[in-house]
């Protein structure tokens, strides 16, 4: 309860100081200066940057100026010593009039602080104005019976200036029958009477003239007379009475010229001329007199002209009432003009800050504007307001200043300029209002990096383009203005394959095209990823990257590659060696192609373009293997040649060819046997023109002389030859003639001089060569008979046992191919066309070394070629774990001359025979051995 009855006075303390501090903080801003009138311009006021604690040159810096309410400006700052000094000639009449004192009121802003100090100066007054009358001659009128001590008024001198520089005395001349006697009234003013002291005769003296004279007490002292004429009248004894001493009347300013004011009366009890009254204005000044009219016999008083509160609201003046015998009385006016609410408020812009950065915190002030009205009371109150913003906010600063503030951070992004509509409302009835528009432009700062239309982008570009092509264009977009908004393009470095990245493509810093520098290749790499950054020119500047990947679409620029059969070094065929006992289907071999392109480019299709014997071969579509269409029979010759198409089915379509050499016997002796009774096929094709006849004629021409020169090459390197020995008894019976240029032998042995059997135990015995030699013809009879080391004995000399001349190293059981490695379409078993083959020349190298191990197993007789489900042979050379889950089946790709198997069970079972080069005849693949 104690609380609660102490809590009241304590309140009231709070409430105390705090009015307290806003009075001091108010009059500390306050400035006050004083200045005489009729100073000349440029007089100096005041220092007043000493008095804003500045110094002179902070008045530019700091945007110290003088804001008023669009009336004249009397004082200015001097930048250069920092003074308020004035503009041109000051006259306190003519600001202040009558008030006291008269002072001027304006305001100082400083930008920089946002702040406003008042000033008032003071404008003191000098006697710079003497008394003036408002005529300088007058008459009054007295009667000669008028009684000594009558009173008579005078006119009054009127002098502008204030206190001791205003009017202070009046003096008459001497005369024996006239005195002067001045009167105070209750507002100050001196009121002069004339006072007759001796009655007047008319017939003794009729007039009577007098100067008076008005003073005040400047220094120096200014005076100013009037002559006064007195006629004496014959017997009028009563002067005119007014109704009142003072009249009083409120008017509306916004009375029509016209309006009847008020009407006075005097009365005269006198009759005839004596008792008629005239009215006129008796004191009354020149701005006055325009504004009202008195009619002269009816006393009533009309609006001339319209009032203006604003300008004066309050009009005071003197009626005189005269009558025909010159006799006169007076009273006193008193108009006041009532306000209404016929002005607008105004608004004038005192600073505007634009434009504003957008970062600017909020409560920045971006307007400051005075608001007024110069009605009065209600009138004249003014409330600003601003629309429904929520960007900005509207404080009451000083008396009648606003301040437009932030009220919360600008983004120029969202809206690069404002239109604020700042309305000012008096509180009149009916209220007037008056609005500005005020357009505040945002400054742009760089707080947007450049931003993609996506987080990453894909381009597809077709291999082997030109160089300098256009891949693609990025583009980013910075909400930014100006600089901040210009975005250059560059490539984040990086490496790709070992080079620099900005080898392989570039970008236009201006544009965002970016263009290839080199013609890429789809089989070097299939993508090519880098990041593009995209940079304003801000400071600082921003910037953002995007990832961008180039993927190259293959085109089918890659012919297919034959891998099997392989061409010789010399350009020749190889001979394959088909059996007469063959059946229809009989595996010859296989035509084993790659193409390093991809997809339908690499997808392979055989066919046989060509045949000496038309329906004798047939060429799988999709497995390239070569099988007898139908059984051989003995008519048909020895040497057939194939010659097989592989294409791919890119756009367009790529192909490459290989010429098959098979000859038709059951092995080598056969061969040789039938050499003698070899025929040249009839030409299917006899009809062809003659100029096609004769072209084929010289390019044989041309080929028999090319393998005349080969031979006789080869012959001179078999005559320095040491790895025949064996093979030169076989052959001294066989005639040179029946072997030289058979091109098919040749060949055959030149394939297959790598390893064959000495021993009819061909499983164990082997003669392998570490490098292939190439005989160019069989050894004759006549080149035995030379003591060359080859052909000295008939014996061979390389013992024949169980253990190998040259023993195999074993293969390394840890090679193995991965999934990727493994061949396709032209390599995969039974027809199957969903693989790929090897696309690097390694995997292909690794392929044909399988193959030939896989060749060595097969041709080992005691061995079969089967070797188990799924194993192809291999299990016992590489171990069990060595399966096709590992290696891919390239038991098809392989095909073993002078045998009739291939390496799956299958093969054999199909063609129901032992091996060739196994146990099942071994006398004769004694004589091979021994060849």
């Amino acid at each position: 309860m104690a609380a609660r009855t102490r809590s009241p006075p304590c309140r009231r303390l709070v409430l105390l100081f705090a009015l307290l501090g806003v009075l001091w903080e108010a009059r500390a801003k306050q400035i006050r200066y004083s200045v005489p009138e009729e100073t000349e311009k440029g007089y100096v006021v005041g220092n007043i940057s000493k008095d804003l604690g500045l110094e002179p040159r902070e008045l530019a810096e700091r945007g110290v100026r003088i804001v008023s309410k669009g009336k004249t400006q009397l004082f200015s700052l001097s930048p250069r010593s920092g003074c308020l000094v004035t503009t041109g000639r000051v006259d306190r009449e003519e600001l202040c009039a009558q008030s006291a004192p008269c002072l001027l009121s304006f305001k100082v802003l400083v930008e920089d602080r946002v702040k406003l100090y008042g000033v008032e100066v003071e404008v003191i007054d000098i006697n710079d104005n003497a008394p003036k009358f408002e005529a300088e001659n007058l008459v009054v009128k007295i009667s000669e019976i008028a009684a000594p001590g009558a009173r008579y008024p005078l006119p009054e001198a009127v002098d502008p200036d204030m206190g001791t520089n205003s009017l202070q005395s009046y003096q008459l001349s001497p005369n024996r029958h006239f005195s002067l006697h001045l009167q105070t009234g209750d507002d100050g003013t001196i009121n002069p009477e004339l006072v007759l002291e001796r009655s007047l005769d008319r017939e003794e003296e009729p007039t009577h003239q007098l100067v008076l004279t008005a003073s005040d007490g400047g220094d120096p002292r200014r005076s100013s007379t009037a002559l006064i004429r007195v006629t004496v009248l014959d017997t009028n004894d009563n002067a005119p009475v007014f109704d009142q001493p003072v009249y009083r009347v409120k008017v509306l300013e916004n009375v029509a010229p016209g309006t009847l004011l008020l009407a006075v009366r005097a009365s005269d009890p006198d009759e005839g001329a004596n008792g008629k009254v005239t009215y006129k204005f008796r004191k009354i000044n020149d701005k006055q007199s325009l504004l009202f009219h008195l009619h002269e016999s009816t006393g009533e008083m009309t609006v001339a002209k319209n009032l203006d509160y604003e300008e004066c609201s309050l009009y005071e003046m003197e009626i005189q009432a005269e009558d025909g015998g010159g006799l006169t009385g007076r009273t006193k006016v008193v108009i006041m003009v009532e306000d209404v609410n016929d002005n607008r408020p105004e608004v004038t812009i005192t600073s505007l800050f634009s434009p504003v950065r957008e970062d600017a915190p909020p409560g920045t002030v971006i307007v400051l504007f005075n608001a007024h009205d110069q009605d009065s009371g209600k009138n004249g109150q003014v409330v600003c307001s601003i629309q429904e913003n929520p960007s900005f906010k509207l404080e009451n600063s000083v008396d009648d200043y606003y301040r437009l503030l932030t009220a919360q951070i600008l983004d120029r992004e969202e809206a690069s300029e404002h239109n604020i509509t700042v309305t000012a409302t008096d509180r009149g009835s009916p209220p007037m209002s008056a609005e500005i528009h005020i357009t505040l432009y945002v400054a742009d700062i760089n707080d947007n990096p450049p931003a993609f239309s996506q987080t990453s982008y894909s381009v597809y570009l077709p291999e082997n383009n030109p160089r300098g092509t256009s891949i693609f264009s990025v583009t980013a977009h910075d909400p930014d203005d100006s600089e901040n908004a210009k975005v250059t393009y560059s490539l984040v470095e990086n490496t790709f394959q070992g080079a620099p990245l900005s080898s392989y493509v570039s970008i236009n810093s201006d544009t965002g095209v970016l263009y290839a520098l080199q013609s890429f290749d789809y089989e070097q790499f299939r993508d090519l990823q880098m990041q593009v950054q995209a940079s304003d020119s801000g400071q600082p500047p921003l910037s953002s990257t995007v990832s961008l990947t180039v993927f190259l679409l293959d085109q089918n620029d890659n012919a297919p590659k034959i891998l099997y059969p392989s061409l010789p070094t010399d350009r020749s065929t190889g001979v394959e060696l088909a059996p007469r006992s063959a059946e229809p289907g009989y595996l010859v071999t296989k035509v084993v192609a790659v193409d390093r392109d991809s997809g339908q480019n690499a997808w392979l299709s055989y066919r046989l373009l060509k045949a000496s014997e038309p329906g004798l071969f047939t060429v799988g579509l999709r497995s390239g293997e070569v099988r007898t269409a139908r059984a051989l029979l003995d008519r048909d010759a020895l040497k057939q040649s194939l010659l097989v198409a592989v294409q791919d089915h890119g756009e367009p379509p790529l192909s490459a060819t290989i010429t098959l050499t098979v000859a038709v016997a059951d092995s080598i002796p056969d061969i040789l046997a039938d050499l003698g009774s070899i025929n040249t096929p009839a030409d299917p094709d006899s009809d062809i023109t003659l100029y096609l006849v004769v072209a084929v004629a010289v390019v044989s021409c041309v080929f028999l002389l090319f393998v005349l020169a080969l031979l006789a090459l080869r012959l001179r390197r078999w005559h320095a030859s040491h790895l025949l020995r064996a093979a030169t008894s076989e052959l001294t019976g066989v005639p040179a003639s029946h072997i030289v240029g058979v091109h098919g032998v040749q060949t055959f042995l030149q394939t297959y001089s790598q390893e064959f059997s000495l021993t009819p135990d061909s499983g164990k015995s082997h003669l392998i060569f570490p490098q292939p030699n190439y005989a160019d013809t069989l050894i004759s009879q006549e080149s035995c008979g030379k003591s060359e080391p080859l052909c000295s004995s008939a014996e061979p000399r390389f013992p024949i046992d169980d253990t190998p001349l040259v023993p195999q190293a074993p293969p390394n059981t840890d090679w193995r191919f991965s999934q990727a490695q493994r061949p396709g379409t032209s390599g995969s078993q039974n027809g199957d066309e969903t693989g790929t083959w090897p696309n690097n020349q390694f995997d292909t190298e690794m392929l044909q070394a399988m193959i030939l191990a896989s060749a060595s197993e097969a041709a080992d007789g005691s061995s079969t070629l089967g070797g188990g489900a799924g194993t192809m042979g291999l299990s016992a050379r590489y171990g069990p774990q060595f399966t096709l889950q590992h290696v891919p089946d390239y038991r098809q790709n392989v095909y073993i001359p002078g045998s009739n198997a291939t390496l799956t069970n299958a093969a054999g079972k199909r063609d129901g025979k032992a091996p060739a080069g196994g146990n099942g005849n071994k006398k004769k693949s004694g004589k091979k051995e021994k060849k």
